[in-house]
């Protein structure tokens, strides 16, 4: 038999490359919590017309990880149900940052990039002169922080409003911590191996052209890839399904136990043993003999169940940090609330707010007659904002306050959520990927049936953790 921990959408994702691979499997699924979906959780209320995502709300269509969601989407029969936004759409161009003391609306077209737009004081491609006379790195690097990076090659003010911010909606995360292999690792290689990130563009675009390029071999169209070119040939921007996108791990989870996987909920691990090629894996009292075990919860909860066979291995899990997020859900009986439809806007850190964010989700999807916000606050610097155990009022209550001053907005919400969502999302800190080589690398070496994959590893979007499941269950001898 083979188990997975965790019925999160990587969890369900391995479940579902397990049984395609092997249909006759014997397959069980943990999850600790009540429920199935880990942080994608959708609050439906039919009735009013309205949706509260507490986690992931969009998902991007672009890219091989993108593709292979788009994929599973159409295996699950959902593609009926995918609510796409183009990239003409108003949230799609429409993105801001609040800086110095105002709504700025970043650039969506090559004229804004010629012209200088708030919050920066020069046009934006100085960042490519700047890039230009920067010259090499003083030494050799193997990694450091996005901040760093994006300073040296771009200029203190891409670092400070653009990249900065960014993160702040990616993963809640520092960019004076987070690697900048996270997002830009091309880039940043490219600037060690040439001394610059657009001397480096342009000579490795100058050696593809006098490459021979062989010719293409066109692709029979197959069932699988059609959404994919549909996404293409639309122009999508962003993408969800209806209902919310709790139904996608809905789906997976129907489709898993159709095919004769069992879910088993509110179970919790209490011991796990590695003995020879065998995993003992002791749940609720009843130990299980496993030929091969999946773990998809966060490393900081399997170290603990790996920590007395094998501290070593525990501690490089343990060292991957991971912050809290504070997500509230904002419900306006009105349509008209917001002066300036888009996306929402993002918070730099060089504002000193207690506030990432705010999503307008009314303007992404459908929400009938309703304005539907979502407040993002906390991450990397939570406890310095909201200490150790903030109560739901005082959180609701700094949401309220800078949502009336940003976006102007005085009444009183009419429904709410708040969603305080604990050691949520992995800092992937300078430094990242050599852990999780570590990681790997340790268990085969001790020949360990493992596999891992989630958040953790291999990228914290939807799209990265569904791929990091395929990849990391496809090897798995069975």
């Amino acid at each position: 038999m083979t188990a997975i921990l965790g019925a999160g959408i990587s969890g369900l994702a391995a479940g579902h490359y397990l049984l395609r691979k092997t249909p006759t499997l014997p397959l069980t699924i943990y999850e600790a919590t009540d429920r199935i979906g880990g942080w994608i959780r959708s609050e439906r209320s039919p009735d009013h017309g309205y949706v509260f995502e507490a986690g992931p709300r969009t998902i991007r269509p672009k890219g091989p990880a993108a593709s292979n969601t788009l994929e599973l989407i159409e295996e699950l029969g959902l593609t009926d149900q995918v609510y796409s936004i183009s990239s003409n759409h108003t949230a799609a161009r429409n993105r801001m940052i609040y800086a110095k003391g105002k709504l700025n609306l970043l650039p969506n077209s090559l004229g804004g990039v010629l012209k200088t737009v708030p919050p920066f004081t020069r046009p934006l491609y100085f960042a490519a002169f700047h890039d230009l006379l920067a010259g090499r790195s003083k030494t050799a690097l193997t990694d450091e922080s996005m901040y760093s990076f994006v300073e040296r090659r771009f200029g203190k003010e891409i670092a400070d409003y653009a990249v900065s911010s960014m993160l702040c909606g990616i993963c809640a995360g520092d960019a004076k911590q987070i690697s900048v292999k996270f997002l830009m690792k091309d880039l940043f290689e490219r600037e060690q191996r040439h001394g610059g990130v657009i001397v480096g563009l342009l000579k490795e675009a100058l050696q593809n052209r006098k490459k021979k390029q062989p010719q293409s071999v066109k692709k029979p169209a197959t069932q699988m890839a059609r959404l994919a070119d549909r996404a293409k040939a639309e122009n999508w921007s962003i993408y969800s399904i209806r209902g919310g996108l709790q139904t996608l791990p809905e789906t997976l989870a129907t489709d898993l136990q159709a095919k004769g996987a069992s879910i088993v909920t509110g179970t919790k691990c209490e011991e796990l043993t590695f003995d020879g090629d065998r995993v003992v894996l002791r749940v609720d009292g009843k130990e299980q003999q496993l030929q091969h075990l999946v773990s998809s919860i966060p490393s900081y909860k399997l170290a603990k169940h790996v920590q007395k066979q094998h501290p070593q291995l525990a501690s490089t899990l343990s060292s991957i940090p991971f912050v809290d997020v504070c997500v509230i859900n904002l419900r306006y009986r009105r349509g008209d609330l917001l002066q300036q439809d888009g996306f929402g806007f993002l918070v730099p850190p060089i504002e000193n707010l207690p506030i990432l964010g705010v999503i307008f989700d009314s303007c992404c999807f459908d929400m009938d007659d309703n304005t539907v916000l979502t407040v993002m606050m906390g991450g990397a610097w939570f406890e310095q904002w909201f200490g150790k155990n903030p109560s739901d009022e005082h959180l609701l209550g700094v949401a309220l306050e800078h949502i009336k001053k940003i976006l102007h907005i005085e009444q009183q919400p009419d429904s709410y959520k708040v969603n305080l969502l604990r050691k949520c999302i992995p800092q992937y800190t300078v430094g990242h990927q050599d852990r999780v080589k570590a990681i790997r690398a340790y268990v085969e070496q001790h020949r360990l049936p493992l596999s891992l994959c989630g958040a953790s590893y291999d990228g914290v979007g939807v799209n990265d953790v569904i791929l990091s499941a395929r990849k990391n269950v496809e090897t798995i001898q069975q």
